[in-house]
C-alpha cells in the first residue's frame, strides 16, 4: 500500500512513516517546516519528502492519506483529498488499527517528560531482550531513531494529550488502549486547544476508562491534578511513585548517582549519564512499568546505567574555548527550571546563559509568559529571542532585571551572546523548534 503522510517531519508523523515503511508499505510524505532530526531520519530511510501542502501531490495517487494534526482545513492538499472523497485517516488511529491491535501497550503520558520516559522503558524493555516496538517524540541516542516495527507483543508509545486531527479532537492518546500506562504528571498546556486543566483532566480520564482491570497505572503521588483525575473512576491497579512513605528515587547530579527506594529503604543504585530530579522520578516510573511487563526491578535499573538520554535533551552540540553549548527541547515553564535545575546540580556554581526561544502554540499566546521570569532564576543570564510573539517579552523578563536581553533580531542576539560568554559557561538553548540553527551559529561565532 502506498501512504501519503501530511506533516510528516512532526515528530509523530515521522514516526508513523518509519513504523509503515518497516512494515512493508510505500510512503512519503510533505511538510512546510522540515528541520533535522526528523528530516535527515526520514531520508536515511529513504523516505521521500515533498515541500509545501500543494494539490498537485493528488497525482502521487496514494492508497491512503495519513493527515497529522498540524494540518487544518483550507490546506490545499487536505482541501483536494476531501473534495475527491479518497481515504484518509489521522496518524494515532493507523496506529492503532494497524500496528497495536493485539498487542502490550505500555503509554507514558503526562505534561513533561513523555519522550524521556518512553525512551527508558523502550531501553529498559531492549536491554532485558523483549525487543520492543516503539513510537517517541523524539530520538533516542540508545536507538538511533525515533521508531521501531518489531514483531515482539511489546509496543511503547508516547501518548501525547494534544488533539488528533482536524477531523478529530479527542486527544491521540484515547486511541491506543494500554494494558501498562505511567501517567507522569498534569499541568495547564496546549492553550491553543484546551480552555483549562479541567478540560485536560477530562481528556486525562478519558485515558483512564481505556485501561484493563488486569493492566496497571503507573501514577505520581505528588501531582494533585492526576489526583482527581483518578477519583473520577479507576478500574485498574494503581501503582503510586513518588512518594516519600513508598516508592521514591533520590541521587547526585554531581556524581551521576541515581538511588530507588521502596517503603523499606534503598533497593538498588546505579551511576548513570541523565542530571535532573525530575529524570530520576522518570526513571523510577519506566522501572515500574518494565517490571509490569516482566522486567525485574535490578535488571531494569541495571539497563539504565547504559541509557544515552534523547537528542534534543540537554544534548551537547559542541564546546569552544571550554564553553559548552546544549540543546533542550524545553518551552513549558515548569520545563525550563526543571531543566535549568539539572543542569545547576551537574556543572556546579560555572554560569548558566539561558537562550530560550518561547515557540509553542502555548507560549506564542502568552498564555504562561508569567511563569517565565521564576523558571529562569536559575540561569546567570537570560537570552531571549522575541520574534513573532503576541506579547512584550522584554517586559515579561522585566522582574530578572539587567541578567535577561530579549531580541528580534536572531543574528544580533547571537552575538550578544558570543560577546557575554566566557571560558567555563555553559549555554543552554531552549526550543521545541528549529530555532534558525542558532547551536552552530553560536558555536561559530565563539570559534572566530
Amino acid at each position: 500500500m502506498h501512504i501519503h503522510i501530511l506533516g510528516i517531519c512532526g515528530t509523530f508523523m515521522g514516526g508513523i512513516a518509519l513504523i509503515a515503511r518497516a512494515a512493508g508499505h510505500k510512503v512519503t510524505g510533505c511538510d512546510a517546516n522540515v528541520y533535522p532530526p526528523m528530516s535527515t531520519q526520514l531520508q536515511s530511510e529513504g523516505i521521500e519528502l515533498v515541500e509545501g501542502y500543494g494539490a498537485d501531490q493528488i497525482a502521487l495517487d496514494a492508497d491512503l492519506w495519513v493527515v497529522g494534526n498540524a494540518v487544518s482545513r483550507g490546506n490545499p492538499l487536505l482541501e483536494a483529498i476531501l473534495d475527491r472523497g479518497l481515504p484518509y485517516i489521522s496518524g494515532p488511529q493507523w496506529l492503532a488499527e494497524n500496528i497495536l491491535h493485539g498487542k502490550w501497550v505500555l503509554a507514558v503520558a503526562g505534561t513533561h517528560g513523555k519522550t524521556t520516559t518512553s525512551a527508558m522503558l523502550a531501553w529498559i524493555l531492549e536491554d532485558a531482550g523483549l525487543q520492543p516496538g516503539y513510537l517517541i517524540g523524539g530520538v533516542p541516542q540508545n536507538f538511533g531513531k525515533s521508531a521501531n516495527f518489531s514483531e515482539s507483543a511489546f509496543f511503547v508509545v508516547e501518548a501525547d494529550e494534544y488533539d488528533t486531527a482536524f477531523c478529530d479532537k479527542r486527544s491521540k492518546f484515547v486511541h491506543y488502549r494500554p494494558r501498562t500506562a505511567i501517567l507522569n504528571n498534569l499541568e495547564y498546556d496546549h492553550a491553543d486547544i484546551f480552555a483549562d486543566l479541567a478540560a485536560i483532566e477530562t481528556q486525562f480520564h478519558h485515558l483512564v476508562r481505556t485501561i484493563p482491570g488486569n493492566g496497571l497505572i503507573v501514577a505520581n503521588t505528588l501531582e494533585p491534578a492526576l489526583g482527581r483525575v483518578l477519583k473520577r473512576g479507576c478500574w485498574t491497579p494503581i501503582e503510586h511513585f513518588n512518594d516519600p512513605a513508598g516508592w521514591r528515587a533520590t541521587g547526585d547530579d554531581a556524581t551521576g548517582k541515581l538511588s530507588i527506594h521502596d517503603k523499606s529503604g534503598e533497593i538498588g543504585s546505579i551511576f548513570w549519564q541523565v542530571a535532573g530530579t525530575h529524570n530520576r522520578n522518570n526513571a523510577l516510573a519506566a522501572l515500574l512499568a518494565a517490571r509490569h511487563a516482566g522486567v525485574p526491578l535490578a535488571r531494569g535499573l541495571d539497563a539504565l546505567s547504559r541509557f544515552e538520554n534523547v537528542k534534543r535533551r540537554l544534548e551537547v552540540r559542541g564546546t569552544v574555548k571550554s564553553i559548552t553549548v546544549y540543546d533542550d527541547f524545553a518551552h513549558h515553564p515548569t520545563a525550563i527550571e526543571t531543566t535549568l535545575a539539572g543542569l545547576r546540580g551537574k556543572v556546579g556554581n560555572a554560569r548558566i546563559l539561558a537562550v530560550l526561544e518561547p515557540r509553542s502554540n502555548t507560549m506564542k499566546l502568552g498564555t504562561m509568559k508569567d511563569a517565565l521570569p521564576g523558571s529562569l532564576q536559575a540561569a546567570d543570564r537570560v537570552f531571549c529571542y522575541g520574534a513573532n510573539l503576541g506579547w512584550d517579552a522584554a517586559a515579561t523578563l522585566a522582574p530578572l532585571g539587567e541578567k535577561a536581553r530579549v531580541s528580534e533580531d536572531l543574528a544580533e542576539l547571537v552575538r550578544e551572546i558570543a560577546a557575554a560568554a566566557r571560558p567555563g559557561d555553559h549555554i543552554l538553548v531552549m526550543s521545541n523548534g528549529g530555532f534558525g540553527g542558532v547551536h552552530q551559529k553560536l558555536l561559530d561565532a565563539l570559534a572566530g
